[in-house]
C-alpha cells in the first residue's frame, strides 16, 4: 500500500487530491495536508473586495468533502518538508510519513521585500480572502471620501491577471457609487508594457488592455520600481530599457492595492535540491524533483524561469489550466510509479484565462503558455464577465461535490468556441521497474 500526502488545498491541491483518488486502488491512502480547513476560490477576492460576494459565497468546508472521498485530513498545516525522512511535520508537532509527496502549496506573498507594502501597512490585496475582506473595508471608506486610487504589480511579481482585473472592477463599482468622477486611477506595473502579463503578451492583449484603459481614464507607469509606500503616497521609480531611472514618481493615494512578489513558503524553502533561491519547487518534465524523486510539484510554487529579460523582474504567471494539467500528468505519473512502471505524462503547460472587468473582460489561449506558441490568441467582450461567473458556480460545485474532472475544458473552452485541449502528453511507454 503506498501513501501519497498532497501538501496544500488550493486549486492544485485540492483537484490533485481527487484526482489522485479517482485513479488509485482503494488500497492505497490519499492524505491532504492544509492550513485550516476551508477552501477558498482565490478568483473571487476582487469580487469580495468590492462587496460583490461574502465569505460565504466564495469558501467551502473541506472537511466533510474529504471525509466522504475517504481522503485523509490535517487541517494543522506543515512546518517543515523532510525529505531524506519523507515526512512532513506539522504545526502542532506530529508529522505524517508519505511515499510519495505532491506539493501544491500555492505562495508566500513577500510583502515583507517593499516598505510599507501589503495589508498590514499601506497598501491593499486581493490574494488572500482575509486581505479581500479588509480590501472591502477600505473600499467602503474610498466611496465616503473619494481620492486617488494607485493599482498594481510590484517588481517580481508574477501574477497580473488579478492586478487588471481589480481596476476595473473597481472602476465599475465607482461607477455604480456615483463617485467615480472623483477619483483619479494609476495603474502601475513591473511589466515592460501595458498586456505583457509576465508571458510577453498574447494576442493582441497590449492594444486591448490599453484601449480599455484609456476608455475607462486610466492612466499608467509600466517598468515601475515601487521603492516604499507611506500613508498616502507610493514612491515609484520609472526605469528605461536600459535600466537607468527614467522618472521619480511621487504617487498620492487614498487607496492602494498592489499585488507582492511570491517566493516558496517556509516548509520547503531553502532546502538543498527541492527549491530555488526564491524558494520554488524544481521540476522536471513529469512534474518530478530530480533530488527526491518521490516528491512532485504543481500550481505556484513549482519553479519556472522569466520569459526574458525585463528592465524589471516579472515573474510567470501560473495559470488555472496550466495547473490543471500539471495536476492530470502527476496523477498520471504517481499511479504509474505505484504499479512499477516509469512515469510517461507531461503537463501541455497550455494557458487559457478569463478576465473579469466588472461588466465586461479580456480572455486569451496560448498554447503553450512559454512562446513560441501554436495558438496565440486573445479577445474581448461583455460575454468573458458572463462565462467568468459562469465558471466561479460551476468550479465551486465541483469542489463542494469532491469531483475532478476538468472545469475549463467543460466550460470555459465551451464559451470561447475552442476546440478541447489536449491536457497531457503521454510518452512511449517504458513499462520497467520504476519505483
Amino acid at each position: 500500500m503506498a501513501h501519497i500526502v498532497v501538501l496544500g488545498a488550493g486549486l492544485g491541491g485540492t483537484i490533485m487530491a481527487y484526482e489522485l483518488r479517482d485513479g488509485l486502488a482503494g488500497e492505497h491512502q490519499v492524505s491532504v495536508v492544509n492550513n485550516g480547513s476551508h477552501y477558498s476560490f482565490v478568483p473571487s477576492n476582487p469580487w469580495v473586495a468590492v462587496g460583490w460576494r461574502d465569505r460565504q459565497a466564495v469558501e467551502i468546508d473541506l472537511a466533510p468533502v474529504l471525509a466522504r472521498r475517504k481522503i485523509g485530513f490535517h487541517p494543522q498545516g506543515a512546518r517543515r518538508v523532510h525529505p531524506v525522512e519523507r515526512t512532513v511535520e506539522l504545526n502542532d508537532g506530529s508529522s505524517v510519513s508519505y511515499d510519495y509527496l505532491v506539493i501544491a502549496t500555492g505562495p508566500e506573498l513577500a510583502f515583507d521585500e517593499i516598505e510599507g507594502l501589503g495589508p498590514e501597512h499601506n497598501t491593499q490585496s486581493v490574494c488572500h480572502i482575509d486581505h479581500a475582506l479588509k480590501a472591502r473595508t477600505a473600499f467602503d471608506a474610498l466611496v465616503a471620501k473619494p481620492g486617488p486610487v494607485v493599482i498594481g504589480a510590484v517588481q517580481g511579481a508574477s501574477c497580473f491577471g488579478p492586478a487588471y482585473e481589480f481596476t476595473f472592477i473597481l472602476d465599475k463599482a465607482l461607477r455604480d457609487a456615483r463617485v467615480r468622477d472623483r477619483v483619479p486611477m494609476t495603474f502601475v506595473t513591473s511589466e515592460p508594457y501595458i498586456g505583457h502579463l509576465g508571458l510577453d503578451g498574447v494576442g493582441d492583449t497590449k492594444g486591448l488592455l490599453e484601449s480599455e484603459m484609456r476608455q475607462h481614464h486610466i492612466k499608467w507607469i509600466c517598468n515601475a520600481k515601487v521603492d516604499k509606500v507611506e500613508p498616502g503616497n507610493m514612491f515609484v521609480q520609472e526605469l528605461a530599457d536600459d535600466g537607468s531611472v527614467r522618472q521619480a514618481h511621487e504617487l498620492p493615494h487614498a487607496y492602494a492595492m498592489m499585488l507582492p512578489a511570491f517566493r516558496g513558503v517556509a516548509a520547503v524553502r531553502g532546502i538543498e535540491g527541492l527549491t530555488n533561491p526564491r524558494g520554488f519547487v524544481l521540476v522536471d518534465k513529469h512534474q518530478r524533483n530530480p533530488a527526491f524523486p518521490e516528491i512532485f510539484a504543481v500550481g505556484v510554487c513549482v519553479a519556472i524561469p522569466p520569459i526574458g529579460k525585463t528592465p524589471v523582474p516579472v515573474g510567470v504567471p501560473k495559470t488555472g489550466f496550466m495547473i490543471e494539467s500539471m495536476v492530470t500528468a502527476t496523477a498520471r505519473n504517481i499511479g504509474r510509479l505505484v504499479e512499477g512502471k516509469q512515469p510517461d505524462a507531461q503537463g501541455t503547460w497550455n494557458a487559457v484565462c478569463l478576465a473579469d472587468f466588472g461588466d465586461s473582460g479580456v480572455a486569451f489561449v496560448a498554447q503553450p503558455q512559454i512562446p513560441p506558441r501554436n495558438v496565440n490568441w486573445s479577445s474581448s467582450g461583455k460575454w468573458v464577465h458572463t462565462a467568468k461567473v459562469g465558471f466561479e458556480k460551476y468550479f465551486l460545485h465541483k469542489i463542494r461535490a469532491g469531483k475532478s474532472e476538468p472545469f475549463y475544458e467543460r466550460l470555459a473552452l465551451q464559451a470561447l468556441g475552442i476546440d478541447k485541449l489536449k491536457q497531457i502528453k503521454v510518452e512511449a511507454s517504458t513499462d520497467v521497474p520504476g519505483a
